[in-house]
């Protein structure tokens, strides 16, 4: 099993940023892939941004490309999203997701994901 624990969240004005961080532990070797989702009120969960186990590929949803930067660390088992320019739009609980599928391209289907944190709250006034 994997558990994660999303942080960071919380109330920003239009045009200000916030970084969340995902931390994972338990079985951390079986994670690859990881990703960032979110859910605003009344609506589906959707996906955000995604990233390889090495870092080195990543894929955003066209909302956040150019104000969203994900990233991670794996000697801290850490995935963030660098949130800049927020929009009240963006205003949602945030997800981590964790799969044990490698990179293949995007992977923006929650279906491919194994594991979920328990959200963290993004709320940005205008």
């Amino acid at each position: 099993q994997v558990q994660l624990a999303e942080s960071g969240g919380g109330l920003v004005q239009a045009g200000g940023s916030l970084r969340l961080s995902c931390a994972a532990s338990g079985r951390t070797y079986s994670v690859y892939t990881m990703g960032w989702f979110r859910q605003a009120p009344g609506k589906e969960r959707e996906f955000v941004a995604t990233i390889s186990k090495s870092g080195g590929s990543t894929y955003y949803v066209d909302s956040a490309k150019g104000r969203f930067t994900i990233s991670r660390v794996n000697a801290k088992d850490t995935v963030y999203l660098q949130m800049n320019s927020l929009k009240p739009e963006d205003t949602a609980v945030y997800y981590c997701g964790a799969s044990s599928i490698p990179w293949r391209g995007s992977m923006a289907a929650m279906g491919a994901y194994d594991y979920w944190g328990q959200g963290t709250q993004v709320t940005v006034s205008s």
